[in-house]
């Protein structure tokens, strides 16, 4: 029997020692390979909206952060899985005593005693503390999930929003250049004009105040578009000062789905609503861990103690000494009795169970509210569309005709100057109704809980 014990020991003395090698040495190094092994991208060419939001989706440093924070949650599911299976712990001491005593009593081992204790213990019922513990870590790992996939989301709306804004101010750039083309026209034939004795100075003096006044507008217009471009290169991941090409037009195209569908998708799918009812759950859970007070706890055990007077638990000398025993049992524990400390603290989980109930329900409102609200704010953008394309073909008509009756002299410069005006007034006004719409688009799927790059192809 000594003999077997003695070969126990000195095999999980090798098996510790091989789990040391590995955690200290192997494990690093496969930590540093990850981080090595780091994905490196690249954006090139004229950028559209589709690439734009997937570049974001991988290259970002905040999803990163998220997606990590959600595969740590998934070892701590791990983490709490494994305490359903056994521990093996182990002691080792050494003691050296000296005691006089008359009359002599038997003699004490020269070289003091050391002892290795090694103990194997499986939780066999612990009031169902260690199920609900995992089930909570389990739910943490897919509620983590889904806010990986809200983060997600809400990166595909801010990088949408930022590339409809930069290609609005695009837009309205093109129409103040064609605004200045047009003052630039009326400045040349009011200097031909004015050659020819027909035009007194001042209408040529103010007719180069307004192509400067126009100048400058444009020059506001051209700052605004390079801000939203550095916006967007943010978003991206990339430096401020990049020079990314990015390219798209603004257009009407009808949104596929009605009100009903809308909400009908977004309950269903919306990680914010899945993740509320997860929380329920997991308070739950909570409250099934404080519940476990209530129960007994019990645990079986085996263990093996060696002791001799060497360190490798060997006998030597006059008066060395060696023992080895084993036991084998299994043990029981209940609190019966705490002044009420379970019974008040499972009713405090209780409260706090219903209290996420019912934050589920408010966001569910919440998010009924939010979705009507979108759809209505597109189904305005597309009724402003329709207008804004009327008033751009009656300005452009009437800009058309007042420069024919300045060529011909039966009209005034003002005339020219102010349906001018309200040219490029019509056509920011349909810009403006082409990105509200595309914005409203983008922030309807964002709110559905769907993921849809480019939302400049429906």
């Amino acid at each position: 029997m000594q003999n077997s014990s003695s070969l126990f020991l000195s095999n999980v003395r090798t098996f510790v020692m091989f789990l040391a090698v590995f955690f200290f040495l192997f494990l690093p190094v496969q930590a540093l390979s990850k981080v090595s092994g780091q994905e490196t991208v690249s954006l090139k060419g004229p950028v559209t909206m589709g690439q734009a939001v997937r570049f974001a989706l991988r290259a970002n440093p905040d999803l990163a952060a998220q997606a990590a924070q959600a595969r740590a949650s998934e070892e701590g599911r791990k983490s709490a899985r494994g305490e359903f299976g056994p521990k093996l712990g182990m002691t080792y001491s050494a003691m050296k005593q000296e005691r006089k005593s008359e009359p002599t009593s038997t003699p004490r081992p020269e070289m003091g005693t050391y002892t290795l204790g090694l103990e194997i213990s499986q939780p066999v019922f612990q009031g169902f503390r260690l199920l609900a513990n995992y089930q909570k870590a389990a739910l943490q790992a897919q509620s983590d999930k889904l806010a990986l996939r809200k983060a997600r989301l809400e990166k595909i709306e801010a990088v949408q929003t930022a590339f409809i804004s930069y290609l609005r101010a695009e837009a309205n750039v093109q129409s103040q250049r064609e605004a200045m083309e047009r003052l630039s026209d009326q400045l040349r034939i009011t200097q031909a004009y004015y050659a020819t004795g027909l035009k007194p100075k001042l209408d040529v003096l103010q007719a180069e105040v307004d192509l400067r006044e126009a100048e400058s507008v444009l020059l506001q217009i051209e700052n605004n578009q390079a801000i939203q471009q550095s916006r967007l290169n943010t978003l991206l991941g990339l430096a401020a000062t990049s020079s990314i090409r990015y390219q798209g037009k603004l257009l009407y195209q009808p949104f596929p789905f009605s009100l009903e569908q809308c909400l009908e998708v977004a309950y269903r799918k919306r990680p914010d609503l899945i993740m509320a009812a997860l929380a329920v759950d997991i308070a739950g859970k909570d409250r099934k861990a404080v519940q476990a007070g209530y129960y007994p706890k019990i645990e079986a055990y085996y263990n093996v103690t060696g002791s001799g007077n060497t360190p490798d638990l060997q006998m030597s000398g006059e008066h060395g000494s060696r023992y080895t025993s084993w036991e084998v049992g299994a043990k029981a524990t209940w609190d019966v009795f705490q002044w009420g400390t379970t019974y008040y603290a499972d009713q405090r989980a209780g409260e706090l169970v219903q209290k996420m109930r019912y934050e589920e329900r408010s966001l569910r409102l919440e998010v009924g509210h939010d979705l009507k609200s979108k759809f209505l704010t597109l189904r305005e953008a597309e009724k402003r569309i329709l207008v804004a394309r009327a008033n751009v073909a009656s300005a452009d008509e009437a800009y058309r005709a007042a420069m024919a009756r300045y060529r011909e002299q039966a009209g005034t410069g003002f005339d020219v100057l102010d349906t001018s005006s309200k040219l490029t007034t019509a056509k920011f006004s349909l810009t403006s109704a082409y990105a509200d719409y595309l914005t409203a688009v983008a922030q309807l799927f964002v709110a559905m809980g769907e993921e849809h790059p480019d939302v400049m192809r429906l």
